[in-house]
Formats: structure tokens, C-alpha cells, sequence
């Protein structure tokens, strides 16, 4: 090459090129799944609130909530609202023995939409509740706790 001619040869912007593929296929499945379980994040959050409401009921009640078909006995029962059909959540209910079940919808993910997250209670010697997450969920986007 003549010292005036200056610039890339083909080899060097193939490799930049490949650099650039390997990137994007880790990074575009990994960004894929952080915004599923972004959005995941109003779904647990309003479980989170019903649970408290629970956890309340039992305290004064000394039991748990009797089984609530949907949001809206939820919201009578326990004076929490749960944004039902907005965003991303499907359905909510409230099952026998304290137990929170949600359906979840229009994250876009087809392995994630239609499946439900249940919160289980259960409660200590000294009455304290605490909750486990189960459900139908993808255990890649199950809540930890």
C-alpha cells in the first residue's frame, strides 16, 4: 500500500462485523428477558399489596380470608383494588387458606403469557406470615421471594 491510502483492510471490518453479531446474539435474548421480568414487576407488586391485606386479615381474624372469585370481591373483602385487564395482569382471586393467585398477560413472552404466580402463606409461632411463590410460571422468571 502507498503511504496516501489510508484505512481498513477487509479483514479488519469482517472481524469488527463478526465482534458485533457474537454481541448482539448474547445481549438481544438476555435484554428479552429482563424486560419480561420487568414487566413481571406489577404483576408480583400488586400481589405483594393483597398479600399484605391477607397478612392484615389474619392478624385481627385469627383466619384467612374466605375465597374471593375475583378482583372486584377482592377489593369488598380486603379494600385492595387490583388493576385487573391493565397492562399485565389477567385475573386475580384469593383461594381458600389465605392462598393469591394471578394470571398474567400481555408481557409478549408466549411462555409466560396465560400462566399464573400463586403466593401460599403459611405462619410461625409467633404468628408472623410468610409467602412462597409457586405457580405454572417460567422458573427463569419465578420471584425469588
Amino acid at each position: 500500500m502507498l503511504r496516501r491510502q489510508k484505512g481498513f483492510t477487509l479483514i479488519e471490518l469482517l472481524i469488527v462485523i463478526a465482534i458485533i453479531g457474537i454481541l448482539a446474539a448474547i445481549a438481544i435474548p438476555m435484554y428479552r428477558a429482563q424486560t419480561v421480568k420487568a414487566k413481571l414487576t406489577e404483576v408480583t407488586n400488586s400481589m405483594s399489596n393483597v398479600a399484605t391485606a391477607v397478612g392484615a386479615y389474619y392478624q385481627d381474624e385469627g383466619a384467612w380470608p374466605p375465597a374471593q372469585g375475583d378482583e372486584a370481591a377482592i377489593k369488598t373483602t380486603l379494600g385492595v383494588a387490583v388493576p385487573v385487564g391493565i397492562k399485565y395482569i389477567g385475573a386475580a382471586q384469593t383461594l381458600a387458606n389465605g392462598v393469591i393467585q394471578f394470571t398474567v398477560q400481555g408481557t409478549g413472552e408466549t411462555t409466560v403469557d396465560g400462566s399464573t404466580i400463586t403466593m401460599t402463606p403459611s405462619t410461625t409461632a409467633q404468628g408472623a406470615v410468610n409467602w412462597v411463590y409457586s405457580g405454572s410460571l417460567p422458573a427463569a422468571y419465578m420471584p425469588k421471594k
